[in-house]
C-alpha cells in the first residue's frame, strides 16, 4: 500500500479496509521501533487485534532467565491497545473521508498503561491481544493480554487512549 502523508490527502471516501490498511502501514511501517521489535499483524479487525512477535536475543530483558524484557511486554501491549481503539473507531465515524480520518488519527495517544506481569516472558513467540472495554468520543479504554506460543498468560494491562 502506498504511504499517504499529509500533502497527499485529497477529500474522499475511503473503505473501512482501506483505512486499516493506512493505520496497519503506520504503525508498522511508519514506527522504526516497532519495527525493531518484530511485530507483525496476524489478525486487524474494527473489533479485534492480534500482534505477534518472535523472540530474539536483543529482546531479553534477564540475561540469566532469558525472558522477554519487560519494555517489550509493554510496547506490545501499548501497540495493540492503540490500534484498536483506532479501528473501533471506525463504524462510527460520521463522513468517512480521508479528512475527517485524519484528523481522527492526529489526536490519538496513550494517556495511561497498566502492565501486571503474571509469568516470566519465556517462550518463542509471543501473542498480543486486545479488547475495548470502553469506547467514548475522546477517550477509550482497553484491556489487552500477552500470551507465549503454548497459550500461557505472560502479562496483561489496560490501557487508556485519546481518540478524540
Amino acid at each position: 500500500m502506498q504511504t499517504m502523508t499529509e500533502q497527499d490527502v485529497i477529500d474522499q471516501e475511503l473503505t473501512e479496509q482501506q483505512m486499516l490498511d493506512f493505520i496497519s502501514d503506520m504503525f508498522m511501517n511508519q514506527m522504526p521501533f516497532n519495527d525493531l521489535l518484530g511485530m507483525r499483524i496476524t489478525n486487524y479487525t474494527t473489533d479485534s487485534i492480534e500482534l505477534r512477535i518472535n523472540m530474539d536475543d536483543k529482546l531479553i530483558g534477564n540475561p540469566i532467565r532469558k525472558i522477554l524484557h519487560g519494555g517489550v511486554t509493554a510496547s506490545l501491549l501499548d501497540v495493540a491497545g492503540g490500534m484498536l481503539v483506532a479501528a473501533a473507531a471506525i463504524p462510527n465515524m460520521e463522513t468517512k473521508s480521508t479528512a475527517n480520518f485524519h484528523k481522527n488519527l492526529k489526536s490519538l495517544g496513550t494517556i495511561d498503561l497498566r502492565v501486571d506481569y503474571l509469568r516470566p516472558g519465556w517462550g518463542d513467540e509471543f501473542t498480543a491481544t486486545a479488547q475495548v472495554i470502553r469506547s467514548g468520543n475522546k477517550v477509550a479504554v482497553t484491556r489487552m493480554e500477552l500470551h507465549n506460543q503454548e497459550g500461557i498468560h505472560i502479562a496483561f494491562g489496560t490501557g487508556t487512549y485519546l481518540v478524540g
